[in-house]
Order: C-alpha cells, then sequence, then structure tokens
C-alpha cells in the first residue's frame, strides 16, 4: 500500500493524482487523469477516527481499441468489393468514431465515389469499409483509427490481384 493523499496534501510524483474536495463539503474526490492499466487496483479511503473508518474501492482500468475482424493478410480479386469491418468493444460511453486510412490517406478521399463507410453504435461501436470494384492501386495497409483519445488503432493488409 502507498500513501497517494492526506487531505489536501499530495504524496506521490505523479502529477495524474490529485484530491479534488469542493469547499465546505464533505466530499473527498481522488482524480487520476489519463488513467493507465497500471493503475488498476484497490484504492483505499480512510477516515481519521477511532476506530477508523475506510472504503474500499476496485478501479478496472480497460483500454479502449480498436479490432478489425477478419485476417491480418486479406487477398481480393480485382474488380470485387474490399469489406473491412472495425469494431471498438470496450472504452467509455462516448467512443468518438472511426476513421479509415489507407497509409497515410484517409480513404474518402482516396476513392471518391467508389468508397462508403457506415458507422453505428450497438453495445459498440462498429465501422464497415466497403471499397468497391477494387483495383491493385486500392492494394496496402488499411487502418481503422478511433478519434477517442489514447484509443489504440488497427490495421490489416489489402492484396489486389488479378486473376
Amino acid at each position: 500500500m502507498h500513501i497517494l493523499t492526506a487531505g489536501i496534501l499530495t504524496y506521490t510524483s505523479d502529477a495524474r493524482f490529485q484530491v479534488i474536495r469542493p469547499d465546505r463539503s464533505d466530499n473527498w474526490t481522488l482524480q487520476i487523469k489519463f488513467p493507465q492499466e497500471r493503475d488498476a487496483g484497490i484504492y483505499e479511503c480512510q477516515v481519521n477516527t477511532e476506530p477508523k473508518m475506510s472504503l474500499a474501492f476496485r478501479l478496472n482500468v480497460i483500454e479502449a481499441k480498436a479490432r478489425i475482424m477478419g485476417p491480418s493478410d486479406l487477398y481480393v480479386k480485382t474488380g470485387s468489393t474490399i469489406v473491412l469491418s472495425c469494431e471498438v468493444a470496450q472504452g467509455p460511453h462516448d467512443l468518438g468514431t472511426l476513421f479509415w486510412y489507407r497509409g497515410s490517406t484517409l480513404v474518402d478521399a482516396a476513392s471518391p465515389g467508389r468508397a462508403s463507410v457506415d458507422t453505428q453504435w450497438t453495445g459498440s461501436l462498429t465501422s464497415r469499409l466497403r471499397v468497391t470494384a477494387a483495383r491493385p492501386a486500392d492494394s496496402g495497409n488499411y487502418s481503422c483509427v478511433p478519434t477517442m483519445a489514447h484509443a489504440q488503432p488497427a490495421s490489416v493488409t489489402v492484396h489486389v490481384i488479378n486473376g
């Protein structure tokens, strides 16, 4: 166990930890900015009384990350439709949206008229990219990039082949 705070004083060098107590309030809040998986664990709030009163809380930190369904290398024939599906299943309630890139280029801008993106929220954030009439120039690394801060992107390599 480590003492993080006592009253309004902070005893950790990690600036992400802070105590919030509104004026004349009996409510104390421990704020952890930008939580990380290593912050997970049991936190205990103690009141200096006799006998000691305390309340323990378990903090679970779930890393939000995108996941593209299917193989990491996708082979499609020239002229067919490329369909990629990406999901962010865990994270805060506001998961933002997802953008698709081929290399460093936003897919909508790279394939005008042939690319469409359908994004919806149904318990998780899901985005489906469709590129019609696939050409060899559509080959490359496709990434699904969440707009939510600190969420991990996912990628797949698409190979458009003749025959």
